[in-house]
């Protein structure tokens, strides 16, 4: 479900829990498009059947793919009226605590830490983890900084 709020109302997000995404699977083809654009071709990502004997025992997302999720997602969660400008300013301590196999559905959490006035704007620090659809651990964990300017 998102939440919807106007620019002038983002300082009372501080504390609010954005909930979670639906599910999106994770696919070949993305990891492989992936692999391209990065240049990481490492067998563990876009070998299927040599990863099937590899540590893992499929082909697994890069960690890199899994965190950039985060930006479809956060269509999902948030949406604030009367922006024209919204930058992802950066992240805080990023970590993958499992790995993502291909075929797997993961998802977005998301918790919004603190708000902050900028000049010009409000910068959301926001607290996102990733999750695989019936894993132990998640995928990533991160915090994100967003600036939003009216």
């Amino acid at each position: 479900m998102t939440t919807t709020i106007a620019y002038d109302q983002l300082p009372e997000l501080a504390g609010t829990d954005l909930g979670q995404t639906e599910y999106r699977t994770v696919t070949q083809e993305q990891v492989n498009l992936f692999a391209d654009a990065t240049d990481d071709h490492q067998w563990i990502h876009v070998d299927p059947e040599r990863a099937k004997d590899g540590p893992f025992g499929a082909p697994i997302a890069h960690g890199f793919l899994t965190l950039s999720l985060a930006v479809p997602f956060w269509t999902e969660l948030l949406e604030v009226k009367g922006v024209t400008t919204k930058v992802n300013y950066g992240l805080d301590k990023v970590r993958f605590p499992a790995p993502v196999t291909v075929g797997s559905r993961v998802r977005m959490r998301a918790v919004v830490a603190e708000v902050a006035e900028i000049r010009g704007g409000y910068q959301i620090t926001v607290d996102q983890t990733i999750e695989i659809e019936g894993g132990a651990k998640p995928a990533v964990v991160a915090r994100g900084l967003y600036r939003f300017y009216a």
